[in-house]
């Protein structure tokens, strides 16, 4: 089979397709023959040696995966089953490749009204918005939910989740991304290009945070007392986690795992038409250091995948 490697840290030119065997599932697994990978920021900044999740080269970056069981280890699925997950995170997956071998309990059936693209797109995304909104903040039906990143692959789809439970959603995004924005439901869409968004969003339940930096620090500013201040990227600031504590907020970082009951929940939400994902480009496999091009330059509407 294809695989995408690196022996090298560095920019997009270091991934390289290889040929290497195909993985052997282990009981309770199943081999997956991957029709697309969904791509993310992380997986640029692994690539380029920013952030120590893996180990040092050789290895094959990617979890986000959506395609066909070719074999089952395990009576959860049958060979033809289509499937989509996000296996072994924070572990390695090995998902740009041609076959992954994944823990069944990893992976749920694929929604007939997606397409494999867009289940390669939302695995990875909608558990980090899932978890933070409704296992770590226990988001309810009123609540007022602030959304910083709102046009990106997590803010979108938290969009959407938040909509579903029957809170009230303020997003922010720059005026290029109002109308996906717009399109996933968000009652107020702030352009923090233009307005403070401190300004402009009044009391705030929970703010799920995708941005980092000061964007998390301000949002202290629109909590009402005892708030919830949620971060998928500012995990480790000590200084933010104090200062929440020090004003009677609360504090959660997202550690997203592949949680089959939230895999579940999601397309469960699909299933009913309150959820799709945006994909804003697709890419061969050959193409994959184009990929990472735009994952480098930022600013992306919803997600980029490759197709196999």
């Amino acid at each position: 089979m294809r695989v995408i490697t690196q022996y090298q840290l560095g920019g997009p030119e270091v991934l390289t397709i290889v040929d290497a065997p195909e993985p052997r599932p282990l009981p309770t697994e199943v081999l997956v023959r991957v029709k697309a990978i969904g791509l993310g920021p992380l997986e640029a900044r692994l690539r380029a040696g920013e952030f120590p999740l893996l180990h040092q080269p050789p290895f094959t970056l990617g979890w986000d995966i959506s395609g066909v069981v070719e074999e089952a280890s395990t009576g959860r699925f049958k060979p033809g089953d289509e499937v989509f997950g996000m296996p072994l995170f924070p572990r390695a997956a090995n998902a740009y490749a041609e076959f992954v071998a994944a823990p069944a309990l990893h992976l749920a059936l694929k929604p007939a009204s997606l397409s494999h693209v867009e289940a390669a797109a939302l695995p990875s995304v909608g558990l980090t918005a899932w978890q933070g909104l409704v296992d770590l903040a226990g988001v309810t039906e009123g609540d007022r939910v602030l959304v910083h990143g709102g046009g990106g692959g997590v803010g979108h789809v938290a969009i959407q989740i938040a909509k579903s439970i029957g809170a009230h959603v303020i997003a922010t995004a720059s005026a290029s991304k109002r109308k996906v924005v717009e399109a996933c439901g968000a009652d107020e869409v702030i352009d923090y290009t233009a307005v403070d968004f401190t300004d402009a969003a009044g009391e705030i339940d929970v703010v799920l945070d995708t941005i980092g930096g000061d964007t998390a620090r301000r949002s202290m500013e629109v909590l009402r007392p005892g708030g919830h201040l949620v971060t998928a990227v500012a995990e480790d600031d000590l200084e933010l986690i104090a200062e929440c504590e020090a004003a009677g907020m609360r504090f959660s970082a997202i550690a997203v795992d592949p949680d089959p009951v939230a895999l579940r929940g999601l397309v469960e939400l699909v299933e009913q038409g309150r959820l799709r994902v945006h994909v804003q480009e697709t890419f061969p496999f050959e193409r994959v250091a184009d990929a990472h091009r735009l994952l480098d330059a930022g600013h992306l509407q919803g997600k980029l995948v490759l197709t196999v």
